[in-house]
């Protein structure tokens, strides 16, 4: 497979593949990633939580209904059977009298009385029946509940800007690592280029030195060192292509896709000479990008509002109840009379609820809630004082590596021209074989140094990025 890259111009990496391979593009492994990532799926699944949490919380500002239904089942009990001994008794007695003349059972003995006493004793009696059954529906309406529900909104609310948040952050850090190793990959596939360059130049120096030796014009030791000096590289090349390899293994795996070895990549490596825009190192903006800075904003809210909740603990709590209730006794589970409304048990109830007294534990929830918060502040307040350290750091560092650039550009400049001027002496008998040797070698060196650098200030540059919130 042959290989067209401008190493030293641009920077870029571009292969000639079959057309059946798939090619990517720094974007498309960022894509790709992206689609595969674990992390990412989970952080969606963390917020579709976060969303149903808000419902959640809506739901509990509306009432509350729900439908009880009870069947219990008594053992050691006879059927129930409903009579009227009373009235019988009052019916026969009405109309007699006693010894001394007075009436036994008067009309409203009969008519009233006695079966009014009849039912009470039924009623009584019902209360035995093997099968009570029962229903009933109630309604619950919150009225006051301290704040609680309207903050449990608020803290749901945060905890979903909180899970956005680690979502644009979780995506950002895939962003950064398929970067940084697209990038080791484009420096391992030009070190190869460097070598296999390198190569080709030894190459056409040993063809042309043996041309020499067979007509003898040189010896058989210069032949054998400019031999040894390309064995060296090709050894060299396969340590390259092992890097190489290991490189496009490491790219795929943070794609999330399995090996595949006609699978390639096709981008370029960044430098200064693009007069890409220099990050936004001021402190309040970065503030603003800075996500993990927001996360422990949304946090602070969340525990903030989390006090005002356990503080309501000290406060009463009022709700309307409202509900109707049937119940069927029987001696058989499969009987049931018809309800009617009449009968029916209605009832509506304000409640007012308060705690005196729970051992302390309120006072101790407001406590740790209270303790929780200053964790946060903490928290937030160290890496916004580490912020300021890590800019500066990592500015001195780009400055050294774009200084350091133009030092070894020139150096690779420098190095091309010495090697063209050796070359052409040593064919001219004016310069010797070590001579020559050692102008490729720090051509070579010289390329690899330039190469290393450009990484270095392609890491620099992206970890300002990252430490003002630009990633």
């Amino acid at each position: 497979m042959s290989r067209k890259i401008l190493v030293l111009s641009a920077l870029t990496l571009g292969l000639i593949v079959p057309a059946s391979a798939k090619v990517y593009t720094r974007e498309d492994a960022i894509k790709t990633a992206m689609e595969n990532s674990a992390d990412v799926k989970t952080a969606e699944e963390e917020l579709i939580k976060a969303t149903s949490q808000v419902e959640a919380g809506y739901g509990n500002a509306y009432p509350s209904v729900d439908l009880n239904a009870t069947v219990t089942r008594i053992f050691g009990l006879d059927d129930v059977k409903g009579g009227t001994p009373i009235t019988n008794v009052a019916s026969d007695m009405y109309g007699t009298n006693d010894d001394d003349g007075n009436p036994k059972a008067n009309i409203f003995d009969k008519s009233v009385l006695a079966p009014a006493i009849d039912k009470m004793v039924n009623g009584m009696s019902a209360q035995g029946y093997r099968w009570q059954s029962s229903i009933g529906l109630t309604v619950t309406q919150v009225l006051y509940a301290a704040g609680k529900v309207g903050t449990a909104i608020e803290i749901a609310k945060a905890y979903k800007q909180k899970q956005e948040i680690n979502l644009e952050n979780t995506k950002s850090l895939i962003r950064y690592n398929i970067d940084i190793a697209f990038d080791q990959f484009i420096l391992a596939d030009s070190a190869m280029a460097i070598i296999e360059e390198s190569l080709k130049l030894n190459e056409s120096t040993l063809e042309f030195v043996k041309q020499q030796f067979q007509s003898g014009l040189t010896t058989e030791l210069e032949v054998a060192r400019l031999q040894l000096a390309y064995d060296v590289l090709t050894v060299n090349k396969k340590t390259a292509e092992e890097k190489l390899l290991q490189a496009k293994n490491d790219l795929l795996g943070l794609m999330g896709i399995q090996y595949d070895g006609d699978v390639q990549f096709v981008g370029e490596l960044r430098t200064p000479d693009a007069n890409r825009p220099y990050p936004d190192t001021a402190m309040a903006n970065i503030k603003k990008r800075r996500r993990d800075i927001q996360m422990l904003e949304a946090t602070e809210t969340m525990t903030e509002k989390n006090i005002e909740i356990e503080n309501g603990g000290y406060k009463p709590t009022v709700a309307l109840l409202g509900g109707l209730k049937y119940a069927n006794n029987q001696n058989e589970f499969y009987k049931w009379d018809a309800p009617k409304w009449d009968k029916l048990n209605k009832y509506i109830a304000l409640n007012v609820s308060m705690n005196l007294f729970n051992g302390m534990q309120t006072k101790e929830a407001v406590v740790q809630a209270k303790s929780n918060l200053r964790s946060v502040q903490i928290q937030k307040e160290n890496i916004e004082r580490k912020i300021r350290l890590q800019i500066e750091s990592i500015a001195k560092a780009l400055e050294n590596s774009e200084r350091n650039l133009i030092v070894l550009k020139n150096n690779v400049d420098l190095a091309e021209k010495i090697y063209d001027m050796t070359e052409t002496s040593y064919k001219n008998g004016m310069a010797s074989q070590l001579e020559l040797l050692q102008a490729n070698l720090e051509l070579r060196n010289a390329k690899n140094n330039y190469l290393t650098a450009v990484m270095a200030w392609n890491v620099n540059y992206n970890s300002m990025l990252q430490a003002t919130g630009e990633y």
